[in-house]
């Protein structure tokens, strides 16, 4: 058996110093001799036993280990993945769990083809049961939390005014600023904070991340962070903080009372005597230098109109409002001495318990939250207790509300992170947790079973808020509409139906439902409504025409130099043009497969060439050579073509790069999956109409965007490359707005709007867009 076990550490150093030299993970290189030598780390990561068809299917499983004691000269590239072949392979995954420590001998190296995505060593290093051997040392025990190994002696602690540039260094501080963890320009996550300890230096931290759980978990100003292996740069003559490889946080409360429980998402940290001695000193010096904040939350009986606030609370109920909004429903056993906002969701969309009793005793907060904070929003489970950083408080009221009746308090968390806005869920080791706790104790006896009446409807606003619910739809003046609609409505709102000049009084974020006709629409050149947007960083930018790409493809062909690319099989041709070569590249994995299923890379074709392949080859990547390197021809222009459709790559969210592409494992190719392979941020095709509206009160424009597929009974995909579609959706323009007729003759169309802000110049703007509405068949 190639596996072999042993008692403890040292019995594991003994076995293998016997006949081995044990080297560092980081002196490892490509051109180092593994011979008589063997490495010693924890594996902190096992991966299922799997078939490698490049080996003719011979099970294969990847691990990752971590340096136990890396010098301290350096902390870069302490894990490494390890590849195990064979029957080695199967005994590792029976023998070995997450946490033991291992010896590993008879190894090869090599260039590790996950080195940019993963960011661990350049190299990795492969294992099967004719030469390698494995050693393994059990962990004391099985654990479901993280592992705690004492770090007495193991790690130095600088203190924050003796920083000197470009050094790697391990820190202790106390948290004076903090921003939740947002998306970069790039795949990662970013953490910004300020730190300071007892020198009373003050120090910038930037932390990089894709996984979200990797950042560390600081709930307020005040809190103690340990950061480990994090190198120093100089901004503006300061000197500031960035994590590097093998970098790992552990936040604590900063409270004096509060228990000693680190946080941290690592599977296992060092921590000792001497942390505890160094959590308990900064708690005391920040106490005695005012850092921690007298009043870290505020209550709702506290809470004034624009006011913005942190809020400690549990999550009694969510829904999805729509695409940009989601509703949270919370308390804190306090009750507001204002009016709270009520607001509605469909019963279909509505996740958690019923409030009803709370919302009459004005104990439930309605918090809309918006944009970046969404992603968040939808995975917080009912029932969980929740910190809300920079909540504002909003007084408002229904377009019909009488001036001397008393406005109601609504709440909205705001898109972006400015002054640490965001939301986390409490630690259940928090004071704040256990009083808040003991307060909802105090309404144990509410119950929501009953069901609402009709004077309990009556009351309640949806979001919109400012919308009354009525039994059914009737006309802006009382009366039931005779004339029929061009269009049906598919929302389950049961709203008034309201003018366009109730519309434009009212204040967002509302849903209405109105009835009118359309004036005019932009742009009157359909074509030009095909849009392609960026998911991500919401970026939109028009389709290029054949002629801008047709000059892109022509100009890389210009500069055609060979592609040396290891994992690539290629051919080459002479184009009938004097000085043109065509080339074609497929990945080796991908030799023998059906042309449907192959990613063909084509260089050095012109714009038609590459059109008239598509008809036979489904999946072509246009490329050029970049110092005799592969590389995509700029995102300007499509990167992929399948069949009659192009797909583009958004610029700013697109590392697009693949040096070391990985082909296997994917049965179906579908361009989301092509885009990851090869680094690309896909853009997604939409049809954006501005339509002007008008009705017997006044006119409005409003947008046709996130519910253009619906409306028109088309796919923008499939539009962008069908003129029958493109002509079905000039049809149904001619049909609300027919040429060369009067305003008599336009029909009418029942629409659902929605209301909403957006930022510009410092400035918010009031949007209207139409949502849940198709055109009649």
């Amino acid at each position: 058996m190639p596996v072999h076990t042993v008692n403890d550490s040292s019995d594991l150093d003994a076995k293998v110093s016997s006949r081995l030299q044990r080297v560092c993970i980081t002196s490892l290189t490509f051109t180092y001799d593994p011979s008589h030598r063997c490495v010693k780390a924890r594996l902190v990561h096992k991966g299922p036993v799997l078939s490698c068809v490049q080996k003719g299917d011979v099970e294969m499983l990847k691990a990752e280990i971590r340096e136990e004691d890396p010098p301290q000269s350096t902390t870069e590239h302490t894990s490494i993945n390890v590849i195990l072949f064979g029957t080695l392979a199967k005994d590792f995954s029976q023998s070995v769990r997450q946490g033991d420590v291992v010896a590993l001998a008879g190894f090869t190296i090599r260039k590790s083809p996950s080195f940019l995505r993963d960011k661990l060593h350049p190299c990795h290093l492969e294992m099967d049961e004719k030469d390698a051997c494995v050693f393994v040392c059990p962990s004391a025990s099985p654990s479901h939390g993280p592992t705690v190994i004492s770090s007495e002696g193991k790690y130095t602690y600088s203190s924050l005014n003796q920083l000197k540039p470009r050094t790697v260094v391990n820190i202790y501080g106390v948290v004076t600023f903090f921003k939740q963890p947002f998306p970069s320009k790039g795949s990662d996550h970013c953490s910004t904070l300020k730190i300071t300890d007892q020198s009373d230096a003050k120090v910038g931290c930037t932390i990089f991340s894709r996984n979200l759980e990797d950042h560390p978990v600081i709930f307020k100003v005040g809190d103690i962070i340990r950061l480990h292996r994090f190198k120093t740069n100089t901004f503006n003559d300061s000197i500031t903080l960035v994590n590097t490889f093998g970098w790992s946080t552990v936040t604590f409360d900063g409270k004096i009372d509060s228990p000693i429980v680190p946080r941290t998402s690592s599977k296992s940290f060092h921590f000792g005597e001497s942390d505890k001695r160094a959590v308990q000193e900064l708690r005391q010096w920040a106490a005695s230098q005012l850092l921690m904040p007298s009043k870290p939350t505020i209550s709702l009986s506290s809470v004034q109109p624009k006011m913005y606030f942190d809020l400690s609370c549990q999550l009694l109920a969510k829904a999805v409002m729509d695409s940009r909004c989601i509703l949270l429903k919370v308390w804190d056993g306090t009750k507001c001495e204002h009016p709270l906002l009520k607001v509605a969701a469909a019963p279909d969309t509505l996740e958690g318990e019923s409030t009803v009793a709370k919302d009459r005793m004005n104990l439930t907060a309605n918090i809309l939250v918006y944009d970046n904070h969404m992603a968040v929003a939808r995975g917080l489970k009912p029932g969980s207790f929740l910190r809300i950083y920079n909540l504002r408080a909003v007084s408002q009221s229904a377009p019909d509300q009488l001036p001397d009746q008393p406005k109601h308090l609504g709440f909205h968390l705001h898109g972006g992170t400015s002054y640490g806005r965001g939301i986390r869920c409490l630690p259940a080791e928090s004071l704040e947790l256990q009083s808040l706790r003991r307060v909802l104790e105090n309404h144990a006896a509410l119950h929501d079973d009953d069901e609402e009446d009709d004077g309990t409807l009556s009351e309640i606003w949806y979001t919109p808020p400012e919308s009354v619910v009525m039994p059914n739809d009737e006309g802006p003046d009382g009366e039931e509409d005779v004339v029929p609609s061009q269009t049906v409505r598919t929302c389950e709102h049961s709203l008034q139906m309201v003018t366009l000049t109730q519309v434009k009084n009212s204040t967002p974020p509302l849903v209405c439902h109105v009835r009118a006709q359309v004036k005019a629409y932009q742009p009157q050149q359909l074509y030009q409504c095909l849009k392609l947007f960026c998911s991500k960083c919401k970026t939109m930018r028009e389709v290029p025409d054949d002629s801008m790409i047709g000059k892109l493809f022509r100009e890389s062909a210009k500069d055609n130099q060979p592609c040396l690319e290891f994992w690539a099989a290629s051919s080459s041709a002479r184009s009938t043009e004097p000085g043109r070569t065509i080339s074609m590249h497929i990945s080796s994995d991908m030799v023998g497969e059906s042309t449907h299923t192959q990613l063909i890379f084509v260089q050095g074709m012109i714009l038609d060439e590459v059109c008239l392949l598509s008809r036979d080859y489904k999946n072509l990547v246009p490329v050029r050579s970049e110092n005799g390197r592969m590389s995509l021809i700029d995102l300007t222009a499509p990167f992929l073509f399948r069949g009659d459709k192009r797909y583009y790559g958004c610029k700013h969210c697109s590392p697009h790069t693949f040096e070391n592409p990985v082909f296997t494992g994917v049965e179906n190719w579908d361009e989301q999956r092509i885009a990851e392979a090869l680094g690309v941020q896909l853009m997604q095709y939409g049809l954006l109409v501005q339509f002007e509206l008008q009705d017997q009160t006044d006119t409005l424009e409003a947008l046709l965007w996130e519910n253009s597929e619906r409306f028109f009974h088309v796919s923008a995909v499939e539009t962008s490359a069908s003129q029958d579609l493109q002509d079905k959706v000039q049809t149904i323009m001619d049909t609300l707005q027919p040429p060369g007729s009067s305003m008599e003759e336009h029909p009418w169309l029942d629409l659902c709007l929605s209301l909403y802000t957006v930022q510009d110049n410092n400035r918010n703007n009031i949007c209207y867009q139409i949502t849940s509405t198709e055109i009649k068949d």
